[in-house]
């Protein structure tokens, strides 16, 4: 990777038993709920050893082979204090401000609740394939939550795979631009029941005192068996404090869901903070039929779980609230004497969990992070296990796979030198790779905007040709 390397952040495991995320009434218990802490050995694997198996199914490793690095003696200040306003381009950041995780891995982080998709498909009415996907659009940015850390920028042509028999996919991306950095990613069903494809690319802005990623770039969900895409785009993600204080991530903005095929929309608000931390984290919308009446109403929390109900139900619970809440109406505190640019932003403390209203169902609820999580970069447990490099995996990647990148393996493996050594050392070599080998530039097939499509034939593995970059 070379000295001219963008600063930029993702805008975005399990026993498959418990993966069918059933609907459950709000006053029942929650059932089909994702326990991701499957192991209580929290033992460290050696690199390359081959999790064992249980009722054929294959165990994915539950640690990473060393703790995070302290990020205490570093200030990106000293790098950052003169691009306040600007768009964070060819801003060399401080390894130690990484995580072990190429930005493709990140990308690949959307599937770790795919169990949404395949309930979508599985649903007849096309309400209740909607309900599905927005939860999935929310889910996508859930391992966001508390992730300070920046993933290593992608060299061009760079690639990663990922197989998962257990969770029922199969994905694929590639860095296709370097400037501007551009990643693709598709991604199918192995029973056919899905494709899940787009290109990213962040634009990236430092405030003073935040630095705030706004999303770039189309997300398709096609639903084969419904003959069905939907397309949105992600919410702007913005990590505070980046100077001083304690670092802290909001996500805001309206997401827009279309399908394509029967004109219902689901429109999704991310609230913004908010005075007292009132509104963090909290996700709250509706579905709409192609007439714009609403049909369902979706509330929740990014961070922790979605629900839904019936508007009627929604605008009388809010109702009784509304009066509830004039009668007990508290005065706000007049902070305005605070110097802007010499204080933190206070970390907002806020709702531990959501206001269930009655009659609701559940869409989706969080995975548990791994009880070790905080010394592994706040990774879920899905996340853990998605550098791993299993015996024999070298002979069936290809060369281009970030799994094999040096710098990421030296930071996962504690040793901070070489990941600097080999960082330094990998942007010449990144050269030699061609633009686009397994997508191409295009349009959507469904919004007509530019984008990155599918070439085919990855998994044919034919690799000769591709360039050793690393």
């Amino acid at each position: 990777m070379n000295g001219e390397e963008e600063f930029f952040d993702a805008v975005t495991g399990f026993d498959s038993d418990n993966s069918s995320g059933e609907f459950s009434e709000a006053h029942q218990k929650v059932t089909g709920m994702i326990d991701l802490d499957t192991s209580k050995n929290n033992r460290i694997g050696k690199i390359g050893e081959r999790p064992s198996q249980e009722n054929g199914i294959q165990k994915h490793r539950t640690s990473l082979p060393a703790p995070m690095f302290s990020r205490s003696d570093f200030s990106v200040w000293t790098i950052l204090k003169k691009c306040v306003g600007l768009e964070l381009s060819k801003i060399t950041m401080p390894i130690a401000f990484n995580e072990p995780l190429s930005f493709l891995q990140r990308i690949t982080e959307y599937m770790e609740h795919v169990y949404l998709i395949h309930r979508a498909s599985c649903q007849p009415q096309p309400l209740e394939r909607m309900q599905s996907v927005a939860a999935f659009a929310v889910s996508a940015v859930a391992s966001q939550w508390e992730r300070t850390g920046k993933p290593f920028n992608p060299l061009l042509g760079e690639t990663y795979e990922l197989i998962r028999e257990d969770l029922g996919f199969r994905f694929i991306s590639e860095q296709v631009s370097h400037h501007p950095p551009i990643s693709a990613f598709h991604s199918e069903g192995l029973n056919h029941d899905f494709l899940f494809h787009g290109s990213i690319y962040p634009k990236l802005k430092f405030w003073g005192k935040s630095v705030e990623a706004e999303p770039r770039g189309t997300i398709t969900l096609e639903l084969l068996k419904h003959n069905e895409a939907y397309t949105w785009t992600n919410p702007t993600c913005c990590v505070h404090n980046v100077i001083i204080g304690k670092l802290w991530i909001e996500q805001y903005g309206t997401v827009e869901i279309l399908n394509h095929r029967t004109g219902h929309k689901c429109v999704l608000h991310f609230k913004p903070c908010g005075l007292f931390g009132k509104e963090l984290h909290k996700v709250e919308g509706h579905i709409q039929d192609k007439n714009k009446k609403k049909l369902f109403v979706i509330y929740g929390k990014w961070t922790e779980c979605l629900w839904g109900i019936d508007p009627v139900s929604y605008e009388s619970f809010k109702k009784q609230e509304r009066r509830g809440n004039h009668l007990r109406k508290a005065k706000l505190d007049d902070s305005s004497g605070k110097a802007d640019s010499d204080v933190a932003d206070d970390v907002p403390v806020a709702q531990e969990t959501v206001q269930v209203i009655p009659g609701s169902k559940l869409l989706w609820r969080i995975n548990t992070r791994p009880p070790n999580s905080a010394q592994m970069y706040n990774f879920t447990s899905f996340t853990v296990s998605l550098n791993e490099l299993e015996t024999g995996m070298e002979k069936t990647l290809p060369p281009t796979d970030c799994r094999l990148r040096p710098d990421i393996r030296g930071m996962e493996n504690g040793n901070m030198g070489a990941s600097l050594q080999s960082e330094e050392g990998a942007g010449a070599k990144g050269a030699l790779a061609r633009v686009g080998e397994w997508f191409y530039p295009g349009n959507n097939p469904y919004t007509g905007t530019p984008d990155w499509l599918y070439a085919g034939d990855y998994f044919e593995r034919n690799f000769s040709d591709c360039p050793d970059i690393y």
